[in-house]
């Protein structure tokens, strides 16, 4: 049996395909890895999240992007589409199109069976080494919970979470609150035995 060889490939090679392609993939030492579609919980709650920062950074020398943005790690050269991405001050990219930022400042992914490792581990161990970054925040997409990570002034992350349906979690760095009944706002939720929508007005309405 004669074993096909691995292709790998430059920056430069992975971006002029990724830049044609109808799916959007990721990018690791000469590696690509092709991204999974995103289901409706997890669109949801992006659209929801994007609504708030975008709404309360009007004004402010910041701007929230959606995950359609490719962000390079450049400590590690890694390649990834963050579900959301703000940028304060002026937005670095790795050339004239525009379409890869360098220096993001806050991250925010929506936690999924099969990616909810990743983000937790080898993902924001690549997230650390970006000296623009100040806040991670992973947020559940079966459950009500975001979990908040702050980079401290000894490079050491600081840990808070909110997991209360009225509950707020704010991100200091970029004077923005997200109240989480807005954010799981028409989120479907499944809990044993039943199932809840929430709405915005801190409500869960049992559905079954």
């Amino acid at each position: 049996m004669r074993l096909q060889r691995k292709i790998y490939l430059t920056p430069e090679e992975y971006l002029a395909i990724e830049r044609k392609a109808e799916y959007k993939s990721e990018y690791f030492t000469g590696e690509i890895f092709a991204m999974a579609g995103a289901g409706e919980r997890h669109v949801t709650i992006v659209a929801n999240t994007m609504f708030l920062l975008v709404s309360q950074l009007k004004g402010r020398p910041c701007k929230a992007y959606s995950n359609d943005l490719r962000v390079k790690v450049s400590p590690t050269g890694l390649y990834t589409y963050p579900d959301v991405v703000v940028v304060c001050g002026e937005a670095l990219f790795e050339d004239e199109h525009k379409d890869t930022l360098l220096n993001p400042t806050v991250l925010i992914e929506v936690l999924s069976e099969s990616t909810e490792a990743y983000d937790r581990g080898a993902k924001f161990e690549h997230y650390r080494t970006l000296e623009s970054l100040s806040d991670y925040l992973l947020i559940s997409q079966d459950k009500t919970k975001i979990e908040h990570f702050v980079r401290q002034p000894n490079d050491q992350w600081l840990f808070s979470d909110s997991p209360d349906i009225d509950g707020v979690m704010e991100i200091s760095s970029i004077k923005c609150k997200l109240p989480l009944a807005e954010v799981y706002d028409k989120v479907e939720l499944v809990r044993p035995g039943s199932k809840y929508l929430v709405n915005a007005k801190n409500r869960l309405l049992l559905l079954e």
